[in-house]
């Protein structure tokens, strides 16, 4: 009988369970679409019950398959999306709050006090973060200042708060095990990335307790095991993971100098620096990558808020369009962009701008501005924002040779070639956009023993798909400038 591991992807739009084998096959599959709610101006929110049912739908699904297919599930991987944040019960489980999502705003006066007194730069050297409220940390105190149950449960240290991942283990174990790892933790703003601990001058800034928060263990770990009732079946949960640190291992980054970047609901670039890591100075993150076999990774990342969540509002919001796909044709249709520019800033911009007070803005619209051109900016404004990363990585001295790039928006092969024209390097696409999920089971399989280390997983075979630039520098200056025009009326305004 085949071995496989059942790796979870839970992400902001979906959560998908999928079968690997040992040689990287998907071999099963299962997704439901998840929704966000928005009631209030810049907060974003999600039901974490509805997460959870989604969870087990999924992974239901695809162990029937693997009956039906006669495979062997030998462990569980979980990528998850970063950041979201989830209060709950320590003993009943319940749940106490609506899921603060990554994207959520509500908190930037908050950020902006402590800015103003002068807690950026302690934050930025223990957490490599920006003072923002796109992590965890004011999300947490927020929750401890505004929620009744919250507060109460903390009073009576019944206070179970953390990232999606957390909460999902939580679940999947009956309540027995209350912890994350490294790359989640590391993305909360209470987690010293020097000393991988909770840090007590960070906890004291937020007023977080720390008796509500989980123990943080390697990426590659043994997490306990699924309860029976839950699953059907007590399967060992081997790799927690964020699930763009999970997609730079799917994609074989895990030596110094790789480079990925992800579209999915936002864009997320990482840029692997080894076993130090490396401040930026040009208002990157410094992020921990993994942590496995005791060995810690470190990370530079650049992230961008809205990236396919622009073409979902092009679809739901104006229904300019019927589907994503439709983006590719119309973008194509067009000789040029006709000057229109999206800054799709309706979440604030992120790096390198970390402006959590600006908001979207389409520019140099005509009569003759139709869906085609709004399609056409929609997907150019996320490479210009790439672009914007690219540059900064490489003023903070990385050497950029080529991208990898994974995530729902990449099935669009024009939109990876005016990538690879913008960026001005080749741009390589993999086969499968299952990356976060596929680096998840590669976690889980070196903590089952496929395999020996992290480098033994990026010399897997990965077919790619290569797109090479084309288009002049004259052209591609006169492009970034016109954009850059458009931001900084964004940030003027």
């Amino acid at each position: 009988m085949q071995q496989v591991m059942l790796a979870l992807d839970q992400g902001t739009s979906s959560s998908r369970a999928l079968l690997f084998n040992q040689q990287g096959e998907v071999l099963a599959e299962a997704q439901q679409e998840l929704n966000c709610q928005y009631p209030s101006q810049g907060w974003v929110e999600q039901d974490a019950e509805h997460i959870w049912l989604s969870v087990l739908k999924v992974c239901r699904d695809v162990l029937k398959q693997a009956e039906q297919l006669q495979l062997q599930v030998v462990g569980l991987g979980i990528s998850n999306q970063r950041e979201t944040t989830v209060a709950w019960h320590k003993t009943t489980g319940q749940v106490l709050a609506p899921a603060i999502v990554w994207q959520d705003r509500r908190t930037a006066d908050d950020c902006a006090a402590l800015k103003a007194q002068g807690h950026a730069t302690l934050v930025q050297q223990k957490t490599g973060l920006e003072l923002d409220p796109y992590f965890s940390a004011s999300k947490i105190n927020w929750l401890l200042k505004h929620n009744t149950a919250v507060q109460q449960e903390a009073a009576a240290k019944q206070l179970c708060v953390g990232t999606i991942d957390c909460f999902l283990l939580w679940r999947l174990t009956g309540g027995a095990v209350f912890a994350t790892d490294s790359s989640n933790a590391s993305r909360t703003m209470l987690f010293n990335i020097n000393s991988l601990q909770w840090d007590g001058e960070l906890l004291a800034l937020f007023n977080v307790p720390e008796h509500c928060l989980p123990e943080v263990k390697q990426s590659a770990d043994f997490y306990g095991l699924c309860a029976e009732t839950v699953l059907g079946v007590a399967l060992p949960i081997l790799a927690l993971v964020g699930d763009q640190q999970a997609a730079a291992i799917g994609q074989g980054c895990v030596s110094q100098g790789a480079l990925k970047s992800t579209y999915g609901t936002g864009c997320f670039a990482l840029l692997n620096t080894g076993d130090k890591p490396l401040f930026s100075n040009n208002r990157l993150l410094t992020t921990v990558a993994s942590t496995v076999q005791g060995q810690t990774q470190y990370a530079l990342e650049g992230a961008i808020f809205v990236a396919g969540a622009a073409v979902k509002w092009l679809r739901d919001q104006l229904g300019v369009i019927q589907c994503a796909s439709e983006t590719e044709t119309l973008a194509a249709g067009l000789l040029d962009n006709g000057g229109v520019y999206l800054v799709p800033a309706f979440t604030g911009l992120a790096a390198p701008y970390w402006r959590a007070d600006v908001r979207a803005a389409l520019v140099g619209m005509t009569l003759g501005t139709g869906k085609a051109q709004l399609a056409r900016a929609a997907l150019e404004a996320v490479v210009y924002q790439t672009a914007d990363l690219l540059a900064a990585m490489q003023a903070d001295g990385a050497k950029v040779t080529a991208l990898k790039v994974d995530g729902g928006m990449v099935v669009n092969s024009w939109f990876c070639q005016y990538l690879a024209d913008m960026l001005n390097v080749p741009v390589l696409r993999p086969a499968s956009a299952e990356t976060s999920a596929y680096g998840a089971a590669l976690l889980a399989g070196i903590a089952h023993g496929w395999y020996a280390n992290l480098a033994a997983t990026a010399a897997l075979p990965r077919p790619l798909q290569r797109f090479e630039p084309r288009m002049t520098d004259t052209e591609r200056q006169q492009l970034l400038l016109a954009w850059h025009k458009a931001v900084a009326q964004v940030l003027a305004c």
